[in-house]
This record gives structure tokens, sequence and C-alpha cells, in this order.
């Protein structure tokens, strides 16, 4: 998440900066003026009422020749600025979106597709905008894809940088897993027949560009009871002004409407109603910028509640693929005699785990490649149903794989008791070479690993050690989501011993071994069952009921359709570990709205008691006790708290843009921290920043 965070946070302290968005943003500020825009942000929009009653008032002064009209325009300038400021936060963190949304829309190029008929044809070429749901479309190299849909013949390259931003090729092919193509990426080798699934206008494309660009963005629970909150307080600010006039009157003078407008104007929680809209979407351009693509601001949100996070073990706590870590033979075999016999029927093997295999035996042993053609050798391929792989070359004949299916290999097909040996810790056989073998076949597989035998001409050699290699740092990462009381559960389709022990090489609080769709949707009822809002990911068909049942669930791109339909983010890069940093950008989220919250809490209240006294100090000479600021005067205690009123929010637009920084620490360490720095820096930095405001306009004559 560091990489990430100095990533984003440069580029969004900088645009501010940055004309592409500041000139657009500028002139949003002045569109959302409309009140038809600003009656969604109760606070502001009593804001805007009360300037433009100001305005009102101050023209009427002006044309009458009333005194005080220069003070009185000094109202009415500043009360627009903090809207304008207030419009201006909420249209930066937009602009970011438009940004994206606007390179998106060049992916939506006028493109045709290829439309075929039932017998395989071409029978119409026609705009991609057309095509409808069910329609069969055939797409070669260097085509372009026209609408989402699901590859349903052939296997190809296909670029998805328009939407990924990454340029290396990925495979789609029919059946499995990675069927989904999206709209707008292209083909670069071989050929296929898509079957569209989206309508026109509903396409992911269309689906992102309204996203980013805010327009579907709805306001979360807690926004909506944060809103309550703030025009409560509102209300209860209007009584309190509005009495303000039966004091002064008793007291024998008089209060201006502008002044109680601009006392009113400071007082209300405008800091907060301000910048609320703007965090809510930055959080949500934080995870576009990470590549991801959050379906609604709630499911942001959510993420930074979880309590308990589901991962897959291939490809999120492992690196996916196995690695062979050790030969080990049995007796009477040298670890040089089964590395050489292991090379060698793993020449043709193309897997990752194959590979590995030549690979430590040319490192470990020095054993180089060898002249095939001179071998005349006969490769013999894996298969499911055998589930061996070998070599038969010079009279030699090598196999490696599956204890169980090795051992009746050597006994000429007759299967043996073998297969119990191994998993259930007894051996069934009297040959002791076997009763060795399976002793440390079981030896391998309580360590975590998987065991490969190999046998040559009949002989058994030993045990190839094929190990889950778990990615570097993911033990400390695991470590930091415990102290923030996050549960981490790893899916395995392995068996329990082979799950326990690489949950423990990882870390995690627990795992389900031998994981089906229904055990992943079972364990995910259990958890909410008890309060808890849990996260998983997934990119299949089977994820696709534990993806809707989440309350975040993360759908990888490569993913099939319904992957993508029930999940409520979609990761663009498919890249399955990003579950953590998508926890933790939803928590980053959560502190800056809390962060500033308390700020402006405390900020309104360290107002309350710096400009009251002064205020009021020529009727109630008592107050000069509270006067401890000393401010010169109530025209300039009320310029100045209007004042930096208006500039506190343009001061805190980055902070509510970058978010606050991020930090894995309990629930009442992170209470302490925000008391002490929001909390108290809201008391004090009213004080300080008015004061000196007030230095300011008192000596260059304003008031």
């Amino acid at each position: 998440m560091d990489a990430h965070t100095k990533k984003t946070g440069r580029s969004q302290a900088s645009t501010l900066l940055d004309p592409a968005i500041l000139g657009p943003a500028l002139v949003g500020s002045v569109r959302k003026l409309d009140p038809r825009v600003m009656v969604r942000n109760p606070v502001m929009f009593c804001v805007e009422v009360v300037a433009a009653l100001s305005t009102v008032l101050w023209l009427r002064d002006a044309a009458t020749g009333a005194p005080g009209t220069g003070f009185g325009a000094q109202i009415v300038v500043w009360l627009w600025f903090t809207l304008l400021f207030a419009n201006f936060a909420e249209a930066v963190a937009e602009g970011r979106g438009k940004a994206q949304a606007a390179s998106l829309r060049k992916t939506k190029t006028e493109t045709t597709a290829r439309l075929l008929g039932p017998d395989g044809t071409v029978v119409q070429i026609l705009p991609a905008t057309r095509l409808k749901p069910g329609d069969r479309v055939l797409v070669e190299a260097g085509d372009l894809i026209p609408s989402d849909g699901e590859v349903v013949e052939g296997v190809a390259s296909v670029n998805e940088a328009a939407i990924t931003g990454e340029s290396a090729p990925v495979i789609r092919e029919s059946g499995g897993d990675r069927s989904a193509v999206t709209g707008g990426t292209q083909v670069i080798s071989d050929r296929i027949v898509v079957r569209i699934t989206a309508a026109p206008g509903s396409t992911f494309i269309d689906r992102m560009i309204a996203l980013v660009e805010g327009a579907q963005r709805q306001k979360t629970p807690n926004e909506i009871a944060l809103n309550i909150l703030l025009a409560g307080m509102t209300i209860i600010f209007v009584i309190a002004v509005a009495t303000i006039p039966s004091f002064a009157a008793y007291a024998g003078g008089s209060v201006s409407v502008l002044v109680l407008v601009a006392l009113f104007v400071t007082l209300i929680p405008t800091t907060i109603g301000a910048l609320l809209s703007a965090i809510g979407i930055a959080g949500m351009d934080r995870l576009v910028r990470f590549n991801v693509l959050a379906m609604s601001g709630r499911a942001v949100e959510a993420a930074g509640d979880v309590d308990t996070l589901l991962l897959d073990k291939t490809g999120t706590i492992t690196l996916g693929n196995r690695q062979a870590a050790e030969f080990l033979p049995v007796s009477g075999v040298s670890e040089q005699a089964l590395a050489s016999a292991a090379q060698l029927a793993s020449l043709a093997d193309e897997t990752p785990e194959g590979r590995s295999i030549v690979v430590l035996a040319k490192e470990s042993y020095g054993i180089r490649g060898r002249d095939m053609a001179e071998m005349r050798a006969r490769f013999v391929p894996f298969t499911a149903q055998t589930r061996l792989s070998g070599i038969d070359a010079d009279g030699t004949s090598v196999r490696k794989g599956a204890v169980d299916a090795v051992l009746a290999f050597v006994h000429g097909g007759a299967m043996v008791g073998a297969l119990a040996g191994v998993k259930g810790g007894r051996t069934l056989t009297a040959d002791p070479v076997e009763r060795e073998l399976l002793a440390i076949a079981e030896r391998v597989a309580k360590a975590g690993g998987t065991p490969l035998a190999v046998a040559q001409d009949g002989r058994l050699l030993g045990i190839i050690h094929l190990k889950d290699i778990v990615k570097g740092g993911i033990r400390e990462r695991f470590a930091e989501l415990r102290r923030m009381g996050i549960k981490t559960v790893m899916i395995t389709g392995d068996n329990p011993m082979t799950a326990a022990a690489i949950a423990a090489e990882a870390g995690v609080d627990d795992f389900l071994a031998q994981a089906t769709p229904e055990a992943k949707l079972r364990l995910i009822r259990d958890e909410q069952a008890k309060g808890k809002l849990v996260a998983m990911c997934g990119d299949g068909t089977n994820d696709a009921p534990a993806l809707a049942q989440a309350d975040v669930g993360v759908a990888m791109n490569t993913g099939t359709v319904a992957a993508r339909e029930a999940g409520n983010m979609v990761d663009l890069d498919s890249d399955p570990t990003k579950l953590i940093e998508i926890v933790e950008i939803g928590k980053q989220l959560l502190m800056t709205r809390g962060a500033l919250t308390t700020f402006s809490i405390a900020n309104d209240v360290a107002k309350y008691f710096a400009i009251i006294p002064a205020m009021f100090l020529a009727f109630y000479p008592q107050l000069g006790a509270l006067n401890v600021m000393g401010l010169a005067s109530p025209q300039s205690a009320i310029l100045s708290a209007i004042i930096f009123n208006a500039l506190i929010i343009i001061a805190l637009i980055p902070l509510a843009l970058r978010g606050v920084r991020y930090r894995a620490v309990g629930a009442a360490a992170l209470l302490r921290r925000n008391l002490l720095i929001y909390g108290l820096g809201g008391l004090v930095v009213p004080f300080v920043g008015i004061k000196a405001i007030d230095l300011l306009v008192t000596a260059i004559g304003l008031v």
C-alpha cells in the first residue's frame, strides 16, 4: 500500500495545479450554484439562501446610500466565495473522474460487427451499437471486440489496455473462467466467436463512464446519517441566531441582518458540509486509479468496515504455481539418480511444475539437457485419466505423477492400497520400498507440499517435493490486518492437511479446505449471522453466489460475466491480492470522513467562543473577560470569521482528495490520534487564523 499511497498521493496533491482539471472545476463550481443542485447538500443550500438574501439587502442599502455598505459588500463577497470553494472541492473530485471517463469514451469508437447466422457464416455487417444480447459475432486479429460478451468458440490473445491500462495481452477462450470479453478491447491474434451479453448503452465501459463521472454515485447510509446530523445542527443555529436581535434590543442596541447572516454561516458546520461529497467521490476515485471499479459508494464504505476477509490460496497467498523444492530418494537410490530421471521425465512438460523440476535438477545437480533426437525419445503426456507423464527412450521408461498412479503403473496397472496409505497414514503394502515411498509422500503432504512419485523401468526411485510458494511479505500483511481487527480466512481446494500447513506458513487466522461453492456460501452466511461484514474475491461462475452474498464482492475482470455481475467491485487487473488494498482504501475513506468531521465540529465550537465575546462587547462590557483574542472590533471579528470560514474549506481540499494516511492501528489508538490531531487542531486553528486575519483586515483598513 505504501508505494500506491505515495504514487496516488503525489498525483492527487498535484490535481489542484493541473490546468486540465483546474479550468473545468472552476467552471463547474459556478454551475453548481444552481439551487436544484445545491439542495442536495442541506448545509450549503442554507448558505446559498442567506448569501442570496444578503446580496439583495446589500443592493438595497447601496441604492439608498445607507452607511456600512462597504462592510456589507465584503460579507456578501466572502459568502459567495464560501459557496464557490465548497463547489470547487466537489468539482475537482469529479474532474479527475471525468478525465478518466474521457479516455474511456475514446474506446467507444464506431466499430462494426460481423454478425453470424445459425450456420456460423457471416450474414450481416452492422454497427456495434445495433447488437443485441444473444447475437453471435466473429472477431479476428486486429478487430475491436464490439460489445461485452462471452467467447463461445476459439481462443485468442486480447489487448485490454483500453480497460486496464496494462499493455500485456491476455488469453480469452471458450469455456472455463476466462471467457468474458469487454467491448473496446482488441484481438491481436487468432479469431474468436463472441456471444453478446450486454444491451446497447449498458456495456461495461458505459457503466464505468457513468460511475467515474459520479452520475450514479449514491450517498451511503453513513453519509445520509451525517447529513441529517449536519442539518439538525444547522436548524439549532438558525434558532440561536434568530434570538440574538431580542437580546440586543433588551441591551439597548441592534444587530444588522448582514451581521446575523455572517454569524450564522460562520457557526453552522460548513466545513464538513462543503467537503463531505468530495470525500466520497475521492474515495471511489482512489479505487479507480488503483484499477478497481466500485459499483457504488456503499461498496467502498463497506470495505472500510470489513471484519472477515476471504482469500483464495492460489495466486493470492501463494504464487500460484507449485515449484520443485527437493528430490527425496528411497533407500538405495542417490539424489543424483532421482534428479536425472525426474528431469528426463519433465523435458517435454511445459507446465510451471515441469519446468521447475528441470531447473532444480540443473541448478542443484548440474544435470544438463539431453539430445532427444539421438535418444529416439517418445514423450508420454499427462492426462487426467492416467495422472502421470514421462518418457520412453533407448529402452528406458520413466514415469512421474501422483503417488498412487505411479504405484499402479509399477504394478502393471493393478491398483494397490497406496492411496489409502498416503491419505490415512497407514501402510497397506508389504513391499518395504513402497512403504518408504508412502512415508516420504505423507511427510511431504503434512508439510503442505504435493508429492510426485518417480519410477524408472518399474523401479521406484523416490519423491519430488512440489511446494506452494507463499508470497513474500504476505505474513506481515496478515499481521497488519489482525491488528486492525480483521479475520483472514484462506479458501482452498487442497486437502485439510496441506491447507493447514500453508495456512500456518502464511499466518492466516483460519482456512476452509476442499472448498465448494456451497461451503463458501455457508461460511459467509455464518460470519454475517454473527454481525460481521465479509469481503471475498472470485472469478468463476461457481464464485457468483458467494460474491453476491458477501458485503464486498470483488470480481476479477478476466472472470465470467456471472462473477462480474454478482460482485459489487471489479478488479480490472484481475489481481486477487488487491482485496487487501481495497480494504485499506475503504478504511482510509472512513478515516478521512471521521477526521474532517471531528475537525469541523471542533472548528465550529472554537469559532463560537472566539467571536461571540467580541461581537457583543458593546452591549455587554462584562464579556470583555472572554475576549481572550483581543479582536479589534465587532466588525473585524465577524469579517475575520467569515473570511476564515471560506479559506479553511479550500485549505482542506487537498486532504479531502488525498485522504488521511492509513495506518494499521486499533480503534482505541485511532480515536486518540483523531482527537489529538483533528480535534485539538480544530480547536486551535480558528483562534490562530481568525486573530491573524483580524490583524490583517485592521491593518489595511477594511473595517
